[in-house]
Order: C-alpha cells, then sequence, then structure tokens
C-alpha cells in the first residue's frame, strides 16, 4: 500500500483488499455487478457506505428509539397514554412488545 501519489500531495491512496466468499455470497455479488452495472469493488464501496450510515443512524440507536413513545396509543390503541406520568409503564410496554415480535419473552 502506497500512502503517498506521485505528486507528493500526501493522500491516501487505494489500497487492494482480499476477501474470501461463499458460493451464496458470490452469487449475490455477480448479481449485484450485473443489476447495477459496475465493478465488484464499487459494489463493496457502496455496501461500506450503507452499513455505515445504517449503524450511525439515530433512529436506531436504542435510546434514542424512545422519542415519540408517547404519541403512540397504548395497548390495543384505545386510549392515548399519558407518558410524562406513565413513562415507566410506557417503556416497559414497548418492550414487551418488541419481545413478543421476536418471539421471546413475556407472552411470546
Amino acid at each position: 500500500m502506497k500512502y503517498e501519489n506521485e505528486s507528493g500531495s500526501g493522500r491516501r491512496m487505494s489500497e487492494r483488499v482480499q476477501v474470501y466468499l461463499e458460493p451464496s455470497d458470490q452469487d449475490r455479488l455477480r448479481r449485484l455487478t450485473d443489476e447495477l452495472g459496475t465493478s465488484t469493488a464499487d459494489v463493496f464501496r457502496r455496501g461500506l457506505r450503507a452499513l455505515e450510515r445504517q449503524l450511525t443512524d439515530p433512529r436506531g440507536h436504542p435510546a434514542l428509539r424512545v422519542i415519540g413513545l408517547g404519541n403512540s396509543a397504548s395497548g390495543s390503541g384505545e386510549s392515548i397514554v399519558d407518558a410524562a406520568r406513565e413513562h415507566h409503564r410506557v417503556l416497559a410496554d414497548s418492550e414487551e412488545a418488541s419481545w413478543r415480535e421476536r418471539g421471546y419473552g413475556p407472552g411470546g
């Protein structure tokens, strides 16, 4: 790997990497390069950027997912919960609902 280009600007050059892929991932990569009409390297670069965006999206952060819970209806949607007074119940209900969606925990 080179760290300076020929002009000596100090910019980091691209680095060659090698990856081992299962046959199913090789097929997926071929399909994506064909669909996008681009190179294997470009598919990997796009994938890295997409993964980084996904991981840094505040909506995916566990602590930030509580924002707006008080705007939703309680339980079956019959009445709006006063989240300021019943915040513990709102958070507990939301957590238990996520357990049921995943098939474990109370009621799952």
